[in-house]
């Protein structure tokens, strides 16, 4: 009867000392990025900022590089239309050396330029139809050449900034004899000699 007592007590006791002899479990492993992989996290948000900012960098100077295009494109635009006024040929009308209303207009858009711009010089080409003799023809351009100088002076531009000359009927702009030819012929024709267009003034 004892034996059979102490036989449940001594099972729990070998049971109790097997257990304790063993090992304990091993702890869990770890969660979450190792010390490499935070460090190389590290570097490569700083990777990615880098080549943000380069990124911004180069936008930026293509940014202010498009500007400049645009700037000169304009530039050049608004010289070439200055000088497309400056060129601008007038008429006359028959055997007349007298600014006509058209030819006043053409010529009052030339001087808000040629004031904006003291360095240009400028050459008047007097022109005539074929009607008349050469030497009346030519003293006729002369005239012309002279009442576009006289028209700029009226508006306070020096008079040496323009050389006058004629070719009465030697360069005719159309070869033709008829009434439409001779309008186109009874001119005065601009070159610029010296100096530069400075639009922004």
């Amino acid at each position: 009867m004892t034996n059979r007592r102490l036989f449940p007590a001594l099972a729990a006791a070998v049971m109790l000392a097997v257990a304790c002899g063993q090992d304990p479990p091993p702890p869990p492993a770890p969660t979450g990025p190792t010390p490499e992989e935070l460090e190389q996290r590290r570097l490569d948000s700083i990777r990615a900022a880098q080549e943000a900012a380069e990124a911004a960098r180069r936008a930026a100077e293509e940014a202010e590089m498009e500007a400049q295009r645009r700037l000169e494109r304009e530039r050049e635009e608004a010289i070439a239309r200055a000088r497309d006024v400056l060129t601008e040929t007038i008429y006359f009308d028959f055997d007349e050396s007298e600014i006509t209303p058209n030819a006043e207009r053409v010529l009052r858009a030339k001087v808000d330029i040629l004031r904006a711009n003291p360095s240009l010089r400028m050459r008047v080409e007097g022109h005539a139809d074929e009607r008349g003799s050469t030497e009346y023809n030519l003293a006729l351009g002369t005239r012309r050449s002279e009442a576009v100088r006289e028209f700029f002076s009226g508006f306070g531009l020096q008079a040496d900034r323009f050389a006058i000359t004629s070719y009465g009927e030697e360069r005719p702009a159309v070869r033709a004899s008829n009434e439409d030819a001779w309008a186109q012929n009874r001119r005065a024709e601009f070159v610029i000699t010296s100096g530069s267009i400075d639009p922004g003034r």
